[in-house]
């Protein structure tokens, strides 16, 4: 996922999304965000944790602490205990937005995902 210059860069906080946004970026995220935070610094010079997020329009920077990160992935009911996905809403999301261009690459990154966790398990044998 390659940010193009051309692409308007928007700042705004997960909860302020559009509840079509926040279902593609848990599609995105399937194994929660905390692990995905880079940081920036804005106009002011402050460092800022975000959650990066790159649509065919937009490349979205979503503010967030490592603890509103935790927090958002433990009270939402689409994610399981261990703070993954669920399956069936993974599947119904897979179903609205696999299409989309920009999620192609998400996708392609979670399945190479599972490929490495299962080399993990071999290495462990």
């Amino acid at each position: 996922m390659s940010t193009g210059t051309s692409k308007p860069r928007v700042i705004k906080d997960f909860e302020k999304l559009e509840p079509f946004l926040q279902e593609q970026i848990k599609l995105a995220y399937p194994y929660g965000f905390e692990d995905n935070l880079i940081h920036f610094y804005n106009k002011e010079g402050e460092k800022v944790l975000a959650l990066p997020f790159e649509t065919d329009e937009k490349y979205y920077m979503l503010r967030m602490s490592l603890v509103k990160a935790q927090e958002l992935i433990e009270e939402d009911e689409d994610y399981d205990d261990e703070g993954n996905l669920k399956d069936d809403v993974k599947d119904e999301y897979e179903s609205k937005y696999g299409d989309l261009d920009h999620m192609a690459d998400y996708l392609a990154d979670d399945e190479s995902d599972d490929e490495d966790e299962g080399d993990d398990e071999e290495e462990e044998r």
